[in-house]
């Protein structure tokens, strides 16, 4: 048996063998990329340097991530599929590239040292090639030299064997994965067959050697990449010769909690345990995060309460008639000692939860009657839709569910319209920012991203010393700050703050980057966001002269930056509203 623990070092110490630095797991909620609500892979912190900016600790780096995928959320139940997981991964940043990529991730899975799996057991797919790349013929060499018999290499198309890019334009290029053969009782076969059931994904290496343009061209790049990801839970299972991902150690304390609180045994309720397992994990860990994310109808809000919602509605299925979620966050909370915030946030997360249930199991009940008087009708009209979400508190999502259980139809694009009409989040707008995607580059975004710092700078000195950032969103549009404040801010206190930024901005202030041991970052007077973990060489970005503190901001960041303050052109606030208790939100443009 090898335990989570033992998997996360093991891979650790193998690539800092490999003279990799290990990394710190980034915020769920991404500072980089307005494209996601979530961090949904370890290469979201990481996108100002698959873009080409220089990373403080080097071109090699690990780390062990936390992710949210929502996504195929539907699929949850299954044995495989989780909205929360672990992600393990390295990187390349024009360092390496396939060859020693291939071989890393070969002696980690084969060698006794470290995985120690039969190499008999492996097989491996490559890109077969396309009018925008020539087949993957470097990957099956390398593959073959290793001792991979051809018979057991698959060469497979774009929508398998390429990574990215999300959006039009970006970074990407082939990829090659590897699989093992989970069966117990069948003998792999000679040739590999990646439809047979029994052969599962457990590595994948992405070699980022193209760009894509925005007119669909595939441009070779200057920096070539290499991102690699292995997931902690479906490795688990592989290795302690499970095929049930939810009978590892990271599920079983969850699962006999569901167990003992429903009186009902996984056995022949794995569907409903699963879900409710899957969901409140997901849910311990969004709420857990240092960026105060608390149920809402819109963004990361929104999938939260989704899944806190969908997790109550099984529970009752369960026949659960009590409050459940806080006790089964107290059997996840322990499972993973390795993440302070969950520890230091175990109050706000039991609270939300409670909240959140009593809200939802008050209207439940009379919301499932409500469906049922709707869905004699086989159609549930955008309007009824809109009705069950407003008055019932039934998430888009969920009234599907619960109409495809029933064979039955939702009028979405006349709910899309009632939603429209709310200013509330529709379900078009939810499904695209669920995609992933790499960051935006454009000079506004630079523009506002060095507003922000201004801005953090400026609420400190107009509010006081205690204000803290807990969280910000930049899209090409806008600014998004949260900060910790008690109260609505004064028109008075909205006008200083907004002058004091316009008045650094109208002095033409540098802006310089440095890199710098994370001790020497902080006593230097850095400001650093409040339970962020950085790794121990940071990248600090200080506004002003640095003689004799003449500096007007000084922050730990990763950037994209302007120059030079007069970039920015004009600061304007849009918004100051309420997000969670004690806790304000500040939407700002530039003109």
């Amino acid at each position: 048996m090898i335990t989570r623990n033992e998997l996360i070092k093991k891979y650790i110490d193998f690539f800092k063998s490999k003279h990799h630095k290990h990394i710190p797991s980034s915020s769920l909620i991404p500072e980089n990329d307005p494209t996601v609500l979530f961090t949904t892979a370890g290469m979201h912190p990481l996108v100002p340097y698959l873009l080409g900016q220089k990373h403080p600790l080097g071109s090699r780096l690990v780390s062990v991530q936390k992710c949210i995928r929502t996504g195929d959320i539907d699929e949850v139940g299954d044995e495989v599929h989780h909205t929360f997981f672990e992600m393990l991964g390295n990187w390349s940043l024009g360092d390496y590239f396939k060859e020693e990529a291939i071989s890393y991730s070969f002696e980690f899975l084969t060698n006794k040292k470290w995985l120690a799996i039969p190499k008999e057991k492996l097989a491996v797919t490559c890109f077969e090639g396309d009018k925008d790349s020539s087949k993957d013929i470097d990957s099956e060499k390398i593959w073959l030299s290793l001792g991979i018999p051809k018979e057991r290499i698959a060469f497979l198309p774009k929508e398998d064997n390429w990574w990215g890019p999300a959006g039009n334009s970006g970074p990407c290029g082939p990829d090659t994965e590897m699989f093992y053969w989970k069966s117990n009782s069948k003998k792999p076969p000679k040739k590999f067959d990646p439809k047979d059931e029994n052969w599962v994904e457990i590595w994948n290496d992405v070699f980022m050697e193209y760009n894509k343009d925005k007119s669909e061209k595939y441009i070779s790049l200057s920096q070539k990449n290499v991102d690699t990801g292995m997931g902690v839970e479906r490795t688990l299972t592989i290795l302690n010769g499970l095929e049930d991902n939810y009978l590892t150690e990271c599920f079983l304390p969850i699962i006999k909690e569901i167990e003992k609180i429903s009186g009902k045994k996984y056995k022949g309720n794995e569907k409903e345990i699963r879900i409710i397992a899957d969901h409140l994990r997901a849910a311990v860990f969004i709420l857990g995060d240092e960026k105060s994310i608390s149920p809402s109808n819109i963004g990361q809000g929104y999938v939260l309460r989704r899944i806190i919602r969908r997790a109550i509605r099984y529970g009752k299925q369960l026949g659960i008639k009590e409050n459940f979620t806080v006790k089964v966050a107290k059997t996840i909370i322990p499972i993973y000692s390795d993440y302070d915030e969950i520890h230091r946030n175990h109050k706000f997360i039991c609270e939300q939860l409670e909240l959140e249930e009593n809200k939802f199991s008050e209207t439940l009940e009379k919301g499932m009657k409500k469906f049922s008087e709707i869905a004699v009708d086989k159609i549930v009209s955008g309007k009824e839709a809109f009705l069950l979400f407003q008055s019932f508190g039934f998430p888009i999502e969920f009234t599907q569910e619960l109409a495809d259980e029933n064979g039955i139809e939702v009028d979405l694009d006349e709910y899309n319209i009632e939603f429209k009409k709310h200013q509330d989040l529709s379900r078009s707008t939810s499904a695209g920012v669920f995609k992933s995607g790499l960051a935006d580059e454009s000079e506004t975004t630079k523009k506002l991203h060095t507003a922000t710092h201004l801005l953090n700078e400026a609420l400190r000195k107009i509010l006081g010393n205690e204000i803290a950032q807990k969280g910000s969103n930049i899209t090409p549009e806008r600014l998004r700050f949260d900060f910790n404040f008690p109260r609505k801010l004064t028109p008075e206190e909205i006008k200083k703050v907004e002058d004091l930024i316009n008045e650094q901005i109208k002095l033409s202030l540098p802006v310089i980057r440095e890199e710098m041991p994370l001790d020497n970052a902080l006593s230097s007077g850095a400001q650093s966001e409040f339970g962020n973990k950085y790794p121990e060489v940071v990248s600090v970005y200080t506004i002003g002269s640095q003689k004799n503190k003449g500096w007007f901001s000084k922050e730990i960041c990763t950037g994209p930056h302007v120059n030079n303050t007069s970039d920015i052109g004009k600061f304007k606030i849009i918004k100051e509203e309420s997000v969670a208790a004690g806790i304000r939100r500040i939407k700002g443009i530039v003109e």
